[in-house]
């Protein structure tokens, strides 16, 4: 388990920490879940449902941790990294954590709102003029065949429809209709373009809807990756690099997986007598497209130094990496009555919102946590209230993502016993 300068940051239970790296620990940095006010009881219980979920094939392992207080009482890391590796899952294993690169995109785009290079409610048009020409498709039926009529949108899409996803855009998975089959045809999301290329192809696309109408999932942080190229003239990995990996010490997250690191890329494996896996990306496939919507891998504690930064109102040893207020009205719900969103959590401008307890909502937690998943069943969220930061990182076929996540969700949540 190489945790790098880990014990010098971050505060590990020591009974989870190896020997070489809990004797360089400071005293005052040992955690215990009980120590935060959670249970090891419930932690065990969780420990035992992931095992038993790993012996089902539903994916070769996991790294699982939670932070309370600003001390990671809680880290399991369990299984395999690949179901055709010899080698255990380990701390430092490499995941591919699709959506979860979006906050990360987000976050970076509103450095250059405080920067004053653009304002939420700019026309996108404003920066990428070819998004101005897109037109709403509507589905009509023409001598008994569905086409689509193409017409004006009442308003221009904003920054803000972007960060929210309200923008009038999809994602070709997310349905079968005209527009959706036009997103199949230009090949949006195709690796071998660069997000220069892609927003090309897309502004030659229809818009599902009129912009702010509703809220629809989407390539719209894509677009966002392609508008902090524009603005800050450099590609999104190096804007990434400049503006949060190196401050935060993330040196094991990137779009591509070096040969150097390739060892440690966890990859996922068939369910016995499940559906066919779902395909997930070659790590090392030399890509030009860097995803701001799902491109980046990374590791367990790279994301952690990423989440506590936003747990400690942008900050994180002392490098800000968002302003407080910026990153409060972030984490906001920002769709409010629009349809599109699960009864009890609406979508601030990079993250889910956890807007209400009870009613349809079917999770647990607190009334302003945030935070969001990836394709492949990795999850975290920051709970304010409760102080907690959980990070799930997993490689699984899509159709048992929302059941692991939500387990790990749940139990958690279960596991705060104050």
């Amino acid at each position: 388990m190489s945790m790098r300068s880990l014990a010098s940051v971050l505060v590990l239970s020591l009974a989870l920490v190896p020997a070489a790296v809990r004797a360089e620990m400071p005293a005052q940095m040992a955690g215990k879940p009980e120590d935060v006010g959670l249970s090891s009881t419930q932690l065990k219980r969780l420990e035992a449902a992931t095992k038993k979920n790993i012996d089902d094939g539903l994916m070769p392992g996991a790294v699982m941790l939670v932070a309370r207080r600003g001390k990671v009482a809680w880290v399991s890391v369990q299984g395999k990294r690949a179901p055709d590796a010899d080698d255990a899952m380990k701390f430092d294993s490499i995941f591919r954590i699709y959506s979860m690169t979006k906050p990360i995109t987000s976050l970076v785009l509103m450095q250059l709102v405080e920067e004053g290079r653009l304002q939420v409610y700019d026309p996108v048009a404003k920066y990428l003029p070819e998004i101005g020409k897109m037109k709403v498709g509507t589905e009509v039926m023409v001598d008994g065949q569905p086409r689509l009529r193409l017409s004006d949108p009442e308003r221009a899409m904003t920054v803000q429809d972007l960060l929210r996803h309200t923008a009038g855009l999809t994602y070709a998975s997310r349905g079968t209709s005209l527009v959706h089959k036009a997103y199949v045809d230009a090949k949006i999301g195709d690796r071998t373009a660069t997000n220069e290329e892609m927003v090309k192809r897309l502004s030659g696309m229809p818009l599902l809807f009129a912009p702010g109408e509703r809220w629809e999932y989407s390539v719209a942080v894509d677009v966002q990756g392609r508008l902090i190229e524009v603005l800050t003239g450099k590609t999104l990995m190096e804007a990434f690099n400049e503006r949060v990996f190196q401050p935060l010490g993330m040196v094991d997250t990137a779009f591509q997986v070096p040969a150097a690191k390739l060892a440690r890329a966890a990859q996922p494996g068939q369910k016995p007598n499940g559906p066919p896996m779902t395909p997930r990306f070659k790590v090392d496939d030399g890509a030009k497209y860097e995803s701001g919507g799902g491109g980046l891998l990374g590791t367990t504690e790279d994301y952690l130094r990423f989440s506590l930064a936003l747990a400690n109102g942008g900050t994180f040893q002392g490098k800000r990496i968002i302003g407080r207020k910026t990153l409060e009205f972030m984490t906001e719900d920002h769709v409010g009555n629009r349809p599109g969103r699960p009864d009890g959590f609406g979508f601030g401008l990079g993250f889910e919102v956890h807007t209400k307890l009870g009613g349809d909502s079917a999770l647990m937690g607190s009334v302003g946590e945030y935070g969001w998943s990836g394709a492949a069943g990795t999850t975290f969220w920051v709970d304010p209230k409760e102080q907690l930061v959980g990070i799930y990182m997993v490689q699984a076929s899509a159709e048992d993502t929302r059941f692991l996540r939500n387990q790990f969700r749940s139990m958690v949540q279960a596991a705060i016993a104050d």
